[in-house]
C-alpha cells in the first residue's frame, strides 16, 4: 500500500481582502502541515475571493493575485497545495488553480466549464479553457504550464475538476481517469441551496467510483460577498466510499478535513475494471507536468495523540482506506468537532439536516458574516408582532447563538471585538476572570447589547400584535421600545388634505392611507439604526415580493432583506416548528406561540375591516404554488390554472381563475419594487432577486395576451 494524507481546506474569504484572504490560506496550510497532510486542496479563487465581480477585470487585481501566490508558495515546504486565482493569457482571463509543490509553482490548471446560470456570471469575466490544450506562460519570470494538465508528483498523478467541471455531463474526470490520475482535486465556490449537499455528495462519491480515484472536494464557507451563502461541505472519497466530511455552516474562518488514501488500492480497482480503457499517448503530447518531489508518505504509527493514524486492521476493514470524519453534527459544542478516526457507519455520513435546520443555520451564518464584514455594531428590526418581523428577530438571535456554539465565548468575542459593546465585554472578562457563559446565555446577553427592536403602533394596531412583539423581544433579550407614530401619521394626513382640499377617507384613498402608515414607520427606525451604527433589516418575504405586497420605503426599508428569498408559507411552517420542535440542542420556543396563533395581517386598515394578508391576496399555499409554476417553471396562465384546479380542488373554479390572474398581473406590475429591494440571501432556485437570479423587464405587456379569457 502507498498511503498519503490528503485534505480539503474550507475558508471564509472576502472579495479583495488581500491580507485577510492570504492569512487564512496560510493558516489552512499550517493546519494541514501539523496533521501530516501531503496534498491540500483549497477553494476556487481563494486568493482574490470568488465574488469579485467586475473587479476581476482590473489589471491590479490580477497582479496582486500573482504576488500573493508567491507568498503562499513560500509556506508550502514539504507538501503540495492547490490555490485558486485568476490568470490572464492571450487577451483572455482564466479561472485557474495553481499547483504549488515544496515552495515552487509548477503549473496552473484552468477551468473548462464556466458557471453562467443562476447566481453565476463567470462568462462575463472568464474564458473557458479548451480540453486537451496547454501552453507555457511567463509567471513572475518563470515559465510554467497552463491548461488541461496532470501533475505527476513523485509518481502520484493529480488532476482537477474545478467546481462547475463536476456538475456537467461531460466531466473532465473521465478523461483524467483514462490518463491514469490517482487523485482528483475539486476547488469549488458552490453556493448554498436547500438539498444541494446531497447532489455534491453524489458526484464526489460517484466520481471516485467511476474514475477509480481518490476525490477531494473543498468549498468556501460563510457569507462571502453579501448575497451568497456558502456552506463548506468538504468531502473526501476513494473508490466509491466517502472517507471524510467536514462540518457545514461553520463559523470558523478555516477548517481542514483530512483522510488517508491508498494509491495502490485505487490503481488496483482500475486494473480490475474490464471496461476501463487507458489513453495511450506519446510523452510529448501527454500534458503531464512531472515534478521531482516525493510526497510525504503517511505512517500507520500515530503522528501525535491529537491526530492518530489508522491501524492495519482498520485499513483492511475499509479496503485499505481510513475513515477520518469531522463531525457534521451542528449541535456539537465549540472545540468538540476535532478530527476523529472512529469508524462511522455510512448512515451517519448520509444524515441530512432538515430544511428547517438548513434555513436556520444558513441565514444565521449569513447574518453573522454580513454584520462583521460590514462593520455594523448590531441589528435593528421594526418588530410588528407578525410572522415576518418575528422570524427576522429570532434569526438575529440564532446568529449569535450558533456563533457562540461553534466558536466558544472567546472566539466569538474576538471575532466581533470591533463592536464597542463587545470590546467592553472583553475588557470586563479579562478583569473579572469569570467562567465563560453558555452559548444560550451569551446569545441572550449579546442580543441585549446589539439588537434593537421597536413596535410602532397607530390607531389601527391592536393589543394582540403588540403583546406578540413584546413576547418575542423578551425571549430574545433585545432592547425593545414601543413608539406611538399616530401623531406624525396625522400630520401627513393634514399635509395631503391641505393640498387636495378635501379630507382623506378609506372609501376613496385606501391604498394611500395604508402606504403612508407603513412609510411613517420608516424614518424613526432608520434613525435608530443610525444612532447605533447598526444594520436595519427589512422584513419582507419572497411571497410579498412576487406580488408587490409591500410598501416601498415602508416595510421594505433596510440595508439587508434576510428573508426576501423565502416564501411566506415556509416561514409560517418554520415558526410552528420553532414553537413545537426547535433546534435539537434548544428544544421548543414557547414565545413563538404568540405569533403562530394569529392570521397574518398588515394591520394597516381599521380593526373593524378585519384585514388579513390572504384576504388581500389569496391563500399563501396557493400563491407560492402559482409563483413556482409561473416563474420558476415558466408556465402560461392557462397551464398554471390547469395545475392548481387539480391541486386546490377545495376552491371554486372562479376563485382560482381570479387568483391566477391576480398573480400574473401583480407580478409584472411590481418588478420595479423587486429591483429596489435590499440585498437578500439566496436559498433556493425559486429566488426572485433580479440582480442575481430572476431577470424580468420593469416595463412589459403585463401578460395581457396570455390572460385573455380570465376576466
Amino acid at each position: 500500500m502507498k498511503l498519503l494524507r490528503v485534505a480539503a481546506g474550507v475558508l471564509n474569504q472576502t472579495p479583495l481582502d488581500w491580507s485577510g484572504n492570504l492569512q487564512r490560506v496560510i493558516q489552512a496550510i499550517q493546519q494541514a502541515k501539523s496533521h501530516g497532510v501531503a496534498i491540500l486542496c483549497l477553494p476556487e479563487m481563494c486568493l482574490t475571493g470568488y465574488g469579485c465581480e467586475d473587479a476581476f477585470l482590473a489589471p491590479h487585481v490580477q497582479a496582486l493575485s500573482l504576488q500573493h501566490l508567491q507568498r503562499v508558495a513560500a509556506e508550502t515546504a514539504g507538501m503540495a497545495v492547490a490555490v485558486g486565482l485568476p490568470v490572464s493569457h492571450a487577451g483572455g482571463l482564466f479561472n485557474t488553480v495553481a499547483m504549488v509543490v515544496d515552495g515552487k509553482i509548477v503549473g496552473l490548471a484552468a477551468k473548462q466549464h464556466l458557471a453562467g446560470d443562476g447566481l453565476h456570471y463567470e462568462p462575463r469575466w472568464f474564458k473557458r479553457w479548451p480540453a486537451q490544450q496547454s501552453v507555457m506562460i511567463d509567471l513572475a519570470g518563470a515559465n510554467v504550464p497552463l491548461g488541461d494538465l496532470i501533475f505527476d508528483i513523485g509518481g502520484c498523478k493529480i488532476g482537477f475538476e474545478i467546481c462547475e467541471d463536476a456538475w456537467v455531463g461531460s466531466r473532465p474526470g473521465a478523461g483524467l481517469a483514462q490518463r491514469g490520475v490517482d487523485i482528483i482535486l475539486n476547488p469549488s465556490a458552490s453556493h448554498f441551496a436547500f438539498g444541494k449537499h446531497e447532489v455534491r455528495r453524489r458526484f464526489v462519491i460517484e466520481g471516485s467510483r467511476a474514475f477509480q480515484v481518490s476525490y477531494v472536494y473543498a468549498n468556501l464557507v460563510g457569507n462571502e460577498a453579501g448575497r451568497t451563502i456558502y456552506d463548506g461541505d468538504a468531502m473526501i472519497a476513494s473508490g466509491g466510499k466517502l472517507l471524510a466530511i467536514g462540518r457545514r455552516f461553520s463559523f470558523a474562518d478555516v477548517e481542514v478535513t483530512s483522510a488517508l488514501v491508498d494509491l495502490q488500492w485505487t490503481r488496483m480497482l482500475r486494473l480490475q475494471t474490464a471496461s476501463f480503457q487507458p489513453q495511450v499517448q506519446s510523452q510529448g503530447t501527454s500534458r503531464i507536468v512531472e515534478v521531482e518531489f516525493e510526497l510525504p508518505v503517511a505512517s500507520l504509527v500515530p503522528a501525535s495523540p491529537e491526530h492518530p493514524s489508522a491501524t492495519p486492521a482498520t485499513l483492511a476493514a475499509m479496503h485499505n482506506v481510513e475513515l477520518v470524519a469531522v463531525s457534521c453534527d451542528l449541535s456539537t459544542e465549540a472545540n468538540d468537532c476535532s478530527t476523529s478516526t472512529a469508524l462511522m457507519p455510512d448512515a451517519m455520513l448520509d444524515t441530512l439536516p432538515t430544511k428547517e435546520l438548513e434555513f436556520t443555520y444558513a441565514v444565521a451564518l449569513g447574518l453573522f458574516d454580513y454584520l462583521r464584514k460590514s462593520r455594523s455594531h448590531g441589528f435593528v428590526v421594526s418588530l410588528s408582532g407578525g410572522a415576518d418581523s418575528a422570524a427576522v428577530t429570532l434569526l438575529t438571535w440564532f446568529a449569535w447563538y450558533l456563533a457562540a456554539r461553534h466558536l466558544g465565548q472567546d472566539g466569538l468575542l474576538k471575532k466581533t471585538r470591533y463592536i464597542p459593546a463587545i470590546a467592553d465585554r472583553l475588557a470586563r472578562k479579562i478583569d473579572s476572570g469569570k467562567p465563560a457563559a453558555s452559548a444560550t446565555e451569551l446569545a441572550h446577553q449579546l442580543a441585549h447589547e446589539t439588537i434593537w427592536t421597536v413596535y410602532q403602533r397607530t390607531n389601527n394596531s391592536g393589543p394582540v400584535t403588540e403583546q406578540a412583539a413584546q413576547a418575542i423581544a423578551d425571549w430574545v433579550g433585545t432592547r425593545h421600545g414601543v413608539w406611538d407614530v399616530q401623531p406624525p401619521l396625522e400630520q401627513y394626513h393634514r399635509l395631503a388634505e391641505s393640498s387636495l382640499g378635501r379630507p382623506l377617507s378609506w372609501q376613496t384613498d385606501d391604498i394611500t392611507l395604508q402606504n403612508i402608515q407603513a412609510r411613517t414607520r420608516s424614518p424613526g427606525v432608520w434613525m435608530l439604526a443610525n444612532l447605533h451604527n447598526a444594520l436595519l433589516l427589512s422584513t419582507s418575504n419572497r411571497s410579498e415580493a412576487a406580488v408587490g405586497y409591500a410598501t416601498m420605503d415602508g416595510d421594505t426599508s433596510g440595508g439587508l432583506a434576510p428573508i426576501a428569498g423565502i416564501d411566506k408559507n415556509f416561514l409560517r411552517h418554520w415558526l410552528r416548528w420553532l414553537e413545537t420542535v426547535g433546534l435539537p440542542e434548544l428544544g421548543p420556543i414557547p414565545a413563538v406561540q404568540a405569533i403562530n396563533r394569529q392570521q397574518p395581517t398588515a394591520e394597516l386598515r381599521p380593526a373593524q375591516q378585519a384585514q388579513t394578508d390572504e384576504g388581500d391576496l389569496m391563500p399563501y399555499d396557493l400563491l407560492d404554488t402559482v409563483e413556482r409554476l409561473a416563474i420558476r417553471d415558466k408556465m402560461s396562465p392557462v397551464e398554471v390554472l390547469e395545475h392548481v384546479t387539480f391541486q386546490f380542488s377545495q376552491y371554486s373554479a372562479e376563485s382560482l381563475k381570479t387568483w391566477v390572474k391576480r398573480f400574473y398581473t401583480l407580478f409584472s406590475r411590481n418588478q420595479w419594487k423587486r429591483e429596489r429591494y435590499a440585498p437578500s440571501f439566496h436559498l433556493d432556485d425559486e429566488n426572485l432577486d433580479p440582480k442575481t437570479w430572476c431577470r424580468w423587464p420593469i416595463l412589459s405587456g403585463g401578460f395581457a395576451e396570455e390572460l385573455k379569457g380570465f376576466s
